[in-house]
This record gives structure tokens, sequence and C-alpha cells, in this order.
């Protein structure tokens, strides 16, 4: 049956990853949700550092461990479910720089309110999404080689452009422009709790994953995410907008970039030209350890984030613990190796109850 706009529903099983039915045992139910594995690393990652490193017990500490979360976290929960929807955004990373420097660079060279070198940046982030989307839509290409190549054409522009216009690699400090201190307050201020200072992204960041989770979980377009990752033409062919769907999709990425770059500037003050590149593999991490396929069609908001919370633990735990942080990035690549393989294992153990 159609639905008022002449749409027809996706069937079911394209839905979210099931629950479990209210008799199934408890078992299966757990292993049914992809953020069980994340949940369990995170305890396990927080009880370690918790045992080998004092200064890890600190209220303070988890104030900064939560703020290095968030940082990855919201762009890591748009990333999510653009994994789930089934393609990636290699650009993401990149993303972030060239948002803050197109704010900053219109505010000071044509001498704008900061609002509107803000608002034009988010209009440009929207149409770098789109133009992703509909590029990935329409010409088959996938997404990796699409995105690939926008990550590439934004890391040429950004050093290419800021250096032409500026002479350096940084851009000029624009903290004295009418417009800086309420868009300070918005994306880069802090609060206290308990005599705590905590950062505002935190609470941005909660918010994100919160509207993600709620659209995955409760919504057509979150039915219609899930059912275009797991088979996009089985999708279509059930009347789901398969290109309407992963072009909104990449336009999120391309928001939530946004804001996390204009958190950059507004924090800084300036923008380093060079900067974003490798943090796009932070994202995608955080999906997986999250209990995101790579393949599409699992996932969830909830996991992305707990994946994000795993980095920001681990980085400042390292830290904390008094290591050599040169040993992060090895872990983190451990981390996704062993994340794959205990999201297959789970998902192969669940299918294999459930028949």
């Amino acid at each position: 049956m159609s639905d008022p706009i002449g749409v027809v529903r996706a069937p079911e099983p394209a839905g979210p990853p099931p629950e479990g039915r209210p008799g199934s045992p408890l078992s299966a139910r757990l292993l049914a949700r992809p953020e069980v594995g994340a949940l369990v690393a995170a305890v396990v990652i927080y009880l370690f550092f918790f045992a080998v490193a004092p200064a890890f017990r600190s209220a303070e500490a988890l104030s900064t461990i939560l703020y290095a979360s968030s940082l990855i976290g919201i762009v890591a929960a748009g990333v999510g479910m653009l994994m789930i929807g089934g393609e990636f955004d290699l650009s993401a990373g990149v993303q972030v720089v060239t948002y803050a420097l197109t704010a900053t660079m219109l505010s000071y060279n044509f001498n704008l309110n900061v609002w509107v070198g803000t608002i034009l940046a988010l209009l440009f982030s929207f149409f770098v999404g789109w133009l992703n989307g509909f590029l990935v839509v329409r010409t088959g290409i996938p997404s990796f080689l699409i995105t690939l190549g926008t990550f590439f054409i934004l890391q040429g522009a950004n050093l290419g452009v800021t250096k032409l216009v500026t002479g350096a690699v940084a851009t000029p400090g624009i903290d004295d422009m009418e417009g800086f201190p309420s868009l300070k307050a918005i994306f880069a201020s802090t609060f206290s709790v308990f005599g705590v200072t905590v950062q505002i992204t935190v609470v941005w960041w909660l918010l994100f994953v919160a509207v993600c989770a709620w659209v995955l979980g409760r919504t057509r377009m979150g039915n219609w995410i899930y059912a275009v990752g797991g088979n996009a033409a089985s999708a279509r062919a059930v009347g789901v907008p398969v290109a309407r769907v992963k072009i909104g999709l990449f336009m999120t990425v391309g928001f939530l970039a946004w804001f996390s770059g204009m958190h950059q500037l507004f924090q800084y003050n300036t923008i380093q030209a060079g900067g974003g590149v490798g943090q796009e593999f932070l994202f995608i991490i955080a999906a997986v350890v999250g209990g995101t396929l790579l393949t599409g069609g699992v996932g969830s908001a909830v996991g992305t984030a707990l994946g994000a919370f795993i980095f920001g633990m681990t980085q400042q735990g390292i830290v904390y613990a008094g290591w050599d942080p040169n040993w992060f990035k090895a872990f983190l690549g451990v981390m996704l190796l062993l994340a794959v393989a205990v999201n297959l294992s789970v998902k192969k153990l669940a299918t294999t109850r459930k028949a």
C-alpha cells in the first residue's frame, strides 16, 4: 500500500536491526544489537586505564576524555549513518578545514560580519555534500573513488587558495570582528559542572547522537537508510527513494563537518590550511568499532558514539599513563582489525541462533 505521497513503504525486515522477540533469550537480544561489542570494549578499556593511571580517575580527566571524543564523534555520527547506508566519505576530514577556511577568509577579506561568513560556509557544506551524493548516484562510481577525488580537490584548494589570498598557510585572526563573540559562545564556549570545566562540544555531540539515533530507530527515513545499505536494488524495487536517501546522507556529513570546522575556528581563532588529513579514517574507525559493518545495512548511532568514546579514552589514557603517545596509532590499527573480526563473528553467531 502506498503512503499519502505515493511512496511505497519499505518492508519491515529492511529496518533497524531487530532487538529480538519478547520471548527470545536475553543473549540473542543482546547479540542482535550492533553496539554491544563496543560497550563491552569501552568498559574494559575504561577499567584498564582507571587501574593503571591514577590521573585518569579524576572528574577533570573525564571532561577531557569527553571533549576528545566529541571532536571525533560529531562528524563520526554522520559518517556512521552514511556507512549504514552503504557509502563512504573519504573527504570528511578535509571538509572540516575547508568550511572553517571558507568562513574565516570570506569574513576577513570582504569585511563581513562573521555570521555571514559562517552561513555562507554552511551553504557551501551542503553543496559539497550534495555534489558527492549526486555524483555517486548518477555515475555509479563507488563513493570511495568519488570522495577520494573530492579529498584531493579540497586539500589542494585549501592550501592553494589560502596561500594565494593570505600569503601564508594559516588564516589571520578574526576574534576582533563583529559576530565572533556570539558564535564562539555557540561553537566553542565552556561551562562548569560541579566545578569541572566542560566544553560545549560535548553537549552538541550528545545531541547529534540522540537525533541520529532517533532518525535511525524511529522514523521512516531510518528504515530507508537500513534498506538502502542492506540492498539498494531491493529497496528501490519497493519504492524507497534511494538517490534522495544517499544524497541526504552525504549532505548530513557535510553539515556535521561544517559544525566541527566552526568549533576549530572559534576555538583557536585561526586555521591551518593543511589540517584535517587523516581525520576521515578516525571517523570510519569510530563507526566500525561501534558495530557498523563496512558492507552497510548494520550499525547504530549509539555504537558510533561508543567508538568515538573509546577513541577519546585511549588517546587521553595513554597520556595519563605516561606512555609514549606514538603507540596510539598502532593501537587504533589493532582495534580496527579486532572490531571488524568481532562484528562479523557476532553477526554470524546471531544469524546462526536465529536460524
